[in-house]
């Protein structure tokens, strides 16, 4: 087994200036976005035509660029996404990073040997999500933040995929990707860039009989993790991310000079960890360069914790205005430049040739055939002037030998389209000596859409209307339902419902979460008697971690035992799909949850085959949810329930209170500024939290609209076992009185519509 290769800095660049001051500063790749498609919408960002001179002027100095395409892409906008990238492909750009497995679809069939990078948006959580997303193209993957070393070092054995790893910046409350509550509050998303942290307000916690006074609850500390290098590269960790595109370029150049001493610093020292150690004043530098309240180390070692959050004040700590300057000097001011050796040869009768060294490259061009002077000759002084004007390139003149004929003509005009000729030639053997692309050129084969992970049938081309027709799967029309359920009680309520004379064919499906299951006979008997009227099916985590494979031995078991009670199981991340694709996906039926973002045909085109039938997302609007009908995979729409906010790993509770390690979990309320109270289900079994919003989704009105041509969900959450029977039996009336317009108003009072009639941007 031979030396793994030193791990690589990977700096943020919200603009031109901080790529050139991330470069500077030691940075060996730079992630970047361009003017579309990227998740921070905000950011300066670059233009098509700085983008590629930055991918050039990267590869120079034999750094590496990445592009973020790490948005949910809408149908209506796939057909800008060829254009958009091409131009960089054809410039050599050496990734792109991607959350939308539509887009990571379709660019590995557009843009060949395009490195595909997952982003820590698609909620990567286990080897499971790895071994899949290697079998679709992606060759480097950037896992959740929330998992420890361990974990991650699992993930790259089973794997051998490439890991990126956050080491510095800015920390999210929620599982990255998982995120709707700035989306669904203000209609900002941060599935396409423009979160607007609503994590960094203030709210009160209610829990265990206890109520905070406001406080920062859901605000992070910023990471910091340069005392760790060592620990991190022997992880197996193959590149340090440092957060920040929207933060100044001195915070990137500075940030990235200091974990650039660091890294090389354990290097020189022969790879041991034994005896590092940071200086004071580098730590004092770090926590001046926009720092949120205070360092703390992540999640590589700790699950959660109350220290991990700034609970008093969740702004930017005060910076240092001289050490701003000192980087400003150092690696924003000047350009570094590398000397090089110039020779010329301007022979009467024979072509000009101009010949250029550097640092162990050698490249020579030849221009046209020099000519004898009619009257006056060119003189080598004059030449030497013309090829020494190196002003705007990365070079500088070192030796200059040049030799002309003293009756030679040459045009001093074509002396600087030789010397620029050169100039180029130089840069592109510089950059293939490096092992990157001078550029691909414009021989791009476009090759048609892919076809997934399973052998579904080919899209119809050119299909991009509303479908008229009824999609398989879809609601027969005569006012059945698919239900989701959380509890004991809402079981309860459920199979009283499905048992009540009339009622046998109003509940078509049931999803029943698989933690019921785990926990005694009592469940699972409610289960065997839904199983004789409706399908049943077993609903796994949002989350699934390492410490759920005990879980997931379990599920199998149940899903192997008793194959006439469950016919499949509701997948809600990579992972749970991982999974599914890996254990259970020959022998029961998978279907796919909103958080699986189908928001584009190509995605439906990956998961046709694998998928029995999908969710379609909370963000679209209704228009362009009926667009992916009639994509082959039968559907259904959340029209009742309230929405997830967030799935966190951090814990509201333990922040408030402290943990007290009920396995049973529980309930706490988060209340914002306006009195909005937010329930929050604290999820021991798999310690996590699930922040709901605080009214549920309604779509009570919109029945009739979309009768027929979907299946319509109820989501049962937080409700008691009397309330979700109010909730049965209001659907029920209407879908008895044909999905008309409703009669009474609901009885859970407030409600939201969603993004029904008003789509994200």
């Amino acid at each position: 087994m031979g030396q793994r290769p030193k791990v690589e800095l990977l700096a943020p660049a919200g603009n031109r200036e901080a790529l050139m001051g991330a470069i500077h500063a030691g940075a060996d790749a730079v992630y970047l976005g361009g003017s579309r498609f990227g998740a921070r919408a905000y950011a300066d960002n670059f233009t098509a035509e700085e983008l590629t001179e930055c991918i050039r002027y990267a590869h120079l100095w034999g750094r590496k660029i990445y592009l973020t395409v790490n948005t949910l892409v809408k149908e209506d906008e796939f057909s800008e996404l060829y254009p958009y990238l091409k131009p960089f492909y054809e410039a050599g750009l050496d990734g792109v990073i991607v959350q939308d497995m539509g887009v990571l679809a379709f660019i590995r069939e557009r843009f060949p040997g395009l490195e595909l990078h997952a982003s820590t948006q698609m909620t990567l959580t286990g080897a499971y999500g790895g071994e899949l997303l290697k079998k679709l193209g992606v060759c480097r993957i950037v896992p959740s933040r929330e998992l420890s070393l361990g974990e991650i070092a699992h993930i790259k054995e089973r794997t051998g995929l490439a890991v990126e790893a956050f080491v510095h910046g800015a920390m999210c409350y929620c599982y990255s990707g998982q995120c709707l509550f700035s989306s669904i509050l203000g209609g900002r998303s941060g599935n396409r860039g423009r979160c607007a942290q609503p994590c960094r307000l203030p709210y009160t916690v209610e829990t265990g009989g206890r109520r905070t006074k406001e406080c920062y609850p859901l605000s992070l500390k910023d990471m910091c993790t340069i005392e760790h290098i060592p620990e991190l590269i022997e992880a197996g960790i193959d590149s340090f991310k440092i957060e920040g595109r929207m933060k100044k370029p001195e915070y990137a150049a500075g940030v990235t000079a200091l974990y650039r001493k660091y890294i090389d610093r354990y290097y020189e020292a022969g790879g041991r960890g034994a005896g590092f150690g940071v200086e004071e004043r580098d730590l004092y530098a770090l926590s001046r360069l926009y720092i949120r309240s205070g360092r703390q180390d992540g999640y590589y070692h700790k699950y959660h914790g109350r220290d991990m959050v700034t609970l008093e004040s969740p702004g930017y700590g005060e910076n240092d205005e001289v050490l701003l300057d000192g980087i400003r000097r150092e690696f924003l001011d000047k350009r570094p430049v590398r000397g090089i050796d110039i020779e010329a040869r301007f022979e009467t009768g024979r072509p000009a040739r101009v010949s250029l060294a550097c640092e162990g490259v050698q490249i020579a061009v030849q221009g046209n055939t020099v000519e004898a002077a009619q009257s006056r000759p060119v003189t080598e002084e004059n030449v030497k002037r013309r090829l020494e004007k190196l002003g705007g390139s990365a070079f500088l003149p070192g030796t200059v030998r040049v030799s002309v004929d003293d009756d030679a003509f040459y045009p001093l005009g074509a002396v600087n389209g030789l010397r620029r000729e050169a100039v180029k030639a130089l840069e592109d053997a510089l950059i293939e000596a490096a092992g990157l692309s001078p550029g691909r050129g414009e021989d791009n084969p476009v090759r048609s859409a892919a076809g997934g992970l399973g052998a579904g049938r080919e899209i119809k081309a050119g299909f991009h209307g509303e479908d008229s027709s009824r999609p398989p799967g879809a609601s027969d029309g005569e006012g059945g339902f698919h239900l989701a359920l959380r509890t004991k009680e809402q079981l309860a309520a459920a199979l009283a419902f499905a048992e009540a004379p009339g009622r046998e064919k109003l509940l078509t499906r049931v999803y029943v979460e698989g933690d019921l299951l785990l926990g005694g006979e009592e469940s699972l008997e409610s289960c065997r008697r839904l199983s004789g009227i409706c399908e049943v099916v077993i609903a796994l985590p949002y989350i699934i971690r390492e410490k759920d494979e005990a879980y997931l031995g379990q599920t199998e078991a149940l899903l192997l035992g008793y194959p006439e009670v469950f016919s499949g199981v509701l997948v809600r991340s990579l992972e749970g799909m991982g999974w599914m694709s890996a254990r259970c996906g020959r022998y029961v039926k998978c279907y796919g949850d909103p958080g699986l973002y189908v928001w584009n045909r190509e995605t439906l085109a990956v998961w046709r085959g694998v998928l029995s039938g999908f969710c379609l997302p909370y963000e679209l609007k209704a228009s362009e949810q009926r667009r992916l009908l009639g994509g082959g995979i039968p559907c259904e729409k959340v029209v009742y329930g309230r929405i997830p906010m967030m799935i966190t790993a951090n814990c509201v509770s333990n922040t408030a209170v402290g943990c007290g390690g009920k396995r049973e979990g529980g309930r706490a309320v988060l209340t914002d500024r306006y009195r909005k109270r937010f329930p929050v289900e604290l999820n021991c079994a798999h310690c996590m939290n699930i922040i709901y919003n605080s009214v549920p989704l309604s779509l009570h009105g919109e029945l009739a609209a979309w009768r027929g041509r979907v299946d319509f969900r109820l989501d049962l959450t937080v409700e008691s076992g009397r309330e979700s029977k109010k909730v049965l039996e209001y659907f029920a009336d209407l879908g008895a009185a044909g999905f008309g317009k409703p009669g009474e108003r609901p009885p859970w009072g407030e409600y939201t519509t969603g993004h029904e009639r008003h789509s994200v941007e």
